[in-house]
């Protein structure tokens, strides 16, 4: 049987390798001129960094066969998630820690000591957060979400806080240690040659013919199945309008030397435009040192435009709504399965990716073996 893979990003890759080893023959397709979608690096020619061109991506999972899948594709080195933040003025540590606590408040708190403080400073009348406020204020109360959370979540979403939902600061831990990794995962690191470099390794396998810089809507050729990870209203044509996504702008910045002493900081203030500024050689710390110049990036979020790069989905309650039907009409549509992020229309880390990439490898195999039909969704997207 042939298939046609959409989308030469970790979904696509995966799902093109398995069906490949399975003996079946496989055409990749990705409109862009590289592979790996938005987890693309390359060698930048004038400072020999290796560059995260859409945003720095740091690889934490809980999950062990994700972890182990990936790293037959590559040397994963350690590297730890170090996240500072300037909120008016002055430099803190992220996530929340019992350092931030202490340098915010200007004490020297115990762990015990801080999370009584804290719990007084939260707000216990919130007992089932609605929105994003409200989980912060009955997280860390007004001083703390003010300062680290309030502007820079504007700035990211282009939305007040109560408009979006609880479950984005869910994601964020608050800790009363000095712990400063921005996750908790067991598993951590950075691929060695990079993310490309991984997903390059992944579709070293027969049978798979892929083709760069080919947009989807351009092959007329007959599949037994299509895997579509591009986006699901792209894919109608946007019959039913277009869902609303963030996207990014960076700004380059060249220096000689280190140009911030480490990889990620926030800027949380409004008054400041841009959310962020990643110096992407500290992505790499064991051959941070050897460089002899550096690159970094401000990033800047605004609304996504028909053209532009889609990055975060919005899922506001009209994208909900529009987002429902498109999924019904998706379960209308034979021989075409949906998966991944734009597919599914939701924000994904990578591992969640991958995670998700291998299960829908698992009902493949019993789909095909029993012949029946593939669906349109591995995973509901609601």
């Amino acid at each position: 049987m042939r298939f046609c893979v959409v989308g030469a990003g970790f979904s696509g890759a995966i799902i093109a390798r398995h069906l490949s080893e399975k003996g079946h023959k496989v055409l990749l397709l990705d409109e862009r001129t590289h592979i790996a979608g938005n987890c693309h690096t390359a060698r930048d020619e004038a400072t020999g960094v290796m560059v995260h061109h859409y945003g720095p991506h740091i690889f934490h999972t809980a999950d062990r066969r994700a972890w182990d899948y990936i790293c037959q594709f590559g040397t994963f080195l350690p590297y730890v998630n170090r996240v500072k933040a300037v909120s008016k003025g002055r430099m803190y540590t992220l996530p929340v820690n019992l350092l931030t606590i202490n340098q915010f408040f200007e004490t020297t708190m115990s762990p015990a000591q801080a999370r009584s403080f804290i719990a007084g400073k939260a707000d216990r009348s919130i007992k089932e957060p609605k929105n994003f406020e409200e989980q912060a204020l009955s997280m860390i109360g007004p001083e703390l979400y003010k300062a680290f959370f309030y502007g820079y979540t504007r700035k990211q979403w282009g939305l007040e806080p109560t408009e979006l939902p609880a479950s984005i600061l869910k994601r964020l831990p608050l800790r009363f240690n000095y712990d400063d990794n921005y996750f908790n995962h067991p598993y951590q690191g950075m691929p060695e040659g990079g993310y490309s470099a991984i997903v390059e390794n992944i579709l070293k396998s027969t049978n798979i013919d892929l083709r760069l810089n080919t947009k989807f809507e351009e092959i007329s050729e007959e599949f037994h199945h299509v895997f579509y990870t591009g986006p699901i209203d792209r894919y109608f044509e946007f019959r039913l309008g277009r869902l609303g996504y963030r996207t990014l702008d960076f700004e380059r910045i060249d220096s000689d030397g280190d140009y911030q002493g480490t990889a990620v900081i926030n800027y949380c203030d409004q008054e400041v435009p841009y959310t962020r500024i990643s110096e992407h050689k500290h992505f790499a710390p064991w051959e941070a040192d050897a460089l002899q110049k550096t690159v970094s990036f401000r990033e800047y979020s605004r609304l996504a435009e028909p053209n532009d790069v889609p990055y975060y989905p919005i899922r506001l309650a009209n994208e909900k709504t529009m987002l429902e039907q498109y999924i019904e009409l998706a379960g209308n549509t034979p021989n075409v399965s949906f998966l991944g992020r734009l597919g599914t229309y939701r924000y994904l880390d990578m591992d969640v990716t991958i995670s998700e990439a291998l299960s829908a490898c698992d009902r493949i195999d019993v789909a095909l073996n029993e012949g029946e039909p593939l669906p349109a969704f591995f995973i509901d997207p609601t």
